[in-house]
């Protein structure tokens, strides 16, 4: 049975729908030419009257009545004179074709300097985005940056903010290398001294280049709005987390974009370690978690530094110890081993017997070690070192309800062990590193560039394999310290809990052997600094 050919409807109606598209588009623009003056004095009429209301509306009531009878009379006048409507028709339509014009011309594409630009950066991409065996490549030398530069936008400096690269399908954009080279390229050419965001469409082929703007240093310690079991660790992109938490900023209360670490039985990600080198603001990020955990829970403070950042938590309402000397660290650390265990017996116990959990075995019991390397034990002695007391609560401490804080440097993170990081799932990294340091202690790197200047606590985060967000952690310092603003130091202050045990008047000292003894729990031999 011979086939019977296609309608011509459907054989050729590509074709004609295409011609009719370009016919009616031809004839809408031939429109626009003819009709613009009429549009233009159309405009002009438009913005005439509503001048004339907003004059009518600003005239007060009783200067209205005079008002209207001088426009009646000079009306009267200009009709009873020879020529006069004529005259001020031509008036008037020519005060609306002077109001009604295009002031401002539209910008149709880059300037000179914008088009040397982009082509200065499609030159630079072609070594990376072109490949011999292509019949038909995007990227090669001398080619049309117009196919490839979708969308794109320059600041005051005539330097690119905003660029959507269109490259080949065989780039391989699922490599970290390959991305990393083009984004580096990216960041040279476009000016250095910014962050520049980076996002990757594999399935489109298509790469998004954008400025980002630097993120608020204004934010101080403050009582955040959080429910219990959640940490504020600091403040990131608006369109990077999905909530917002109130925060006083100056004189005013407005909603910044929180990055907020959940901790409990329910968390996946229930310890943190934080890396960063000194100065980057780790420890300011410690003393923000410990005022924090003190609202619902308990906390241990182990300093391996000795250089008493902690002294304002000395003898505080939930505070069980602040110790900085190695043989009274290592006492604590098993003390908190010990007590994670008893806590987990009595929660099994309680649980056989059909009885509630009792209320020391659900009080969050946070410990916060700043520089542990510094505690280690030295050659050949026998005895347990921080990374294996910590043990028992980085594994049972979700259950047990203990929680666990490192913070380390770079240069001292191996000595922590593979087990410590295998449970500290939640990550900070702080301070000027190189992408290789972020992508040791995150995971992975991220899709950003360095900030050109890192303040105290700017860095990263991540929860898990979740995505890198940029952070900015609140300021924190140490109230005790003479470099403290009187605000900040009065922040921070009045977040501290009471004190359990009296001191002296004047600049705070730690709290004595007896005293510290007394406050903290049994098996904790010392809570002040010192040996």
């Amino acid at each position: 049975m011979a086939r019977r050919p296609l309608p011509r409807i459907l054989s050729s109606g590509s074709a004609s729908i295409i011609r009719g598209r370009d016919f009616a588009r031809t004839a809408a623009d031939s429109a626009t030419d003819v009709l613009h003056p009429l549009i233009t004095l159309t405009r002009g009429l438009r913005l005439l009257a509503g001048a004339g209301r907003q004059k009518w509306a600003a005239t007060p009531k009783d200067r209205r009545g005079p008002t209207l009878f001088l426009v009646a009379a000079c009306v009267l006048v200009v009709a009873l004179a020879p020529y006069g409507p004529l005259t001020a028709l031509v008036a008037v339509m020519g005060a609306a074709a002077w109001k009604g014009r295009d002031r401002t011309p539209v910008r149709t594409g880059p300037d000179e300097a914008e088009t040397a630009r982009l082509r200065a950066l499609y030159e630079a991409l072609v070594p990376y985005f072109a490949a011999a065996e292509d019949p038909d490549p995007l990227y090669r030398h001398g080619g049309e940056w117009e196919k490839v530069f979708s969308d794109f936008a320059f600041d005051g400096d005539g330097r690119v903010s905003r660029l959507r690269v269109a490259y080949p399908a065989y780039f391989t954009d699922s490599e970290p290398e390959s991305r990393s080279r083009i984004e580096q390229l990216l960041h040279a050419k476009s000016g250095r001294g910014r962050e520049y965001h980076f996002g990757w469409d594999e399935e489109g082929n298509r790469l998004l280049m954008s400025v980002l703007d630097a993120l608020p240093t204004s934010l101080s310690a403050q009582r955040f709005v959080t429910a219990p079991g959640e940490t504020v660790l600091g403040f990131t992109d608006e369109d990077a987390v999905r909530r917002t938490v109130p925060v006083s900023d100056g004189a005013g209360t407005r909603d910044a974009p929180g990055v907020v670490w959940r901790t409990g039985a329910r968390s996946t990600e229930p310890h943190l370690l934080v890396a960063g080198q000194p100065g980057s603001g780790t420890t300011t990020l410690l003393r923000s978690i410990a005022l924090q955990a003190l609202q619902h829970g308990d906390i241990l403070i182990v300093e391996g530094s000795g250089t008493g950042e902690y002294a304002c938590f000395t003898g505080r309402e939930g505070v069980l110890a602040v110790e900085c000397g190695p043989a009274g660290a290592l006492s604590t650390l098993e003390w908190a081993a010990n007590e994670t265990e008893r806590r987990l017996i009595e929660a099994n116990r309680a649980r056989q017997a059909g009885d509630p959990v009792p209320e020391d075995c659900l009080r969050p019991l946070w410990i916060l070690l700043d520089r542990p390397s510094a505690l280690a034990r030295p050659a050949g002695d026998g005895g347990p070192g921080p990374a294996e007391l910590l043990q028992v609560p980085l594994r049972h401490g979700r259950a047990a309800g203990v929680v666990v804080v490192l913070a380390e440097a770079f240069d001292h993170l191996d000595g922590l062990g593979e087990w410590v990081r295998s449970h500290t799932r939640a990550r900070v990294v702080l301070g000027h590193c190189s992408p290789a340091q972020i992508a040791s202690v995150l995971g992975t790197g991220p899709h950003t560039t360095p900030p050109p200047d890192a303040p105290p606590g700017r860095g990263y985060a991540r929860f898990g394999t979740g995505p890198v967000l940029r952070i900015q952690v609140p300021a924190t310092p140490d109230p005790y310290d003479d470099a403290t603003s009187e605000a900040q130091r009065a922040a921070v202050l009045s977040l501290l809990p009471e004190r359990r045990t009296a001191f002296e008047a004047g600049a705070p000292q730690p709290a004595p052997a007896e005293a510290a003894v007394a406050a903290a729990p049994a098996g904790v031999e010392a809570v002040a600094c010192g040996d």
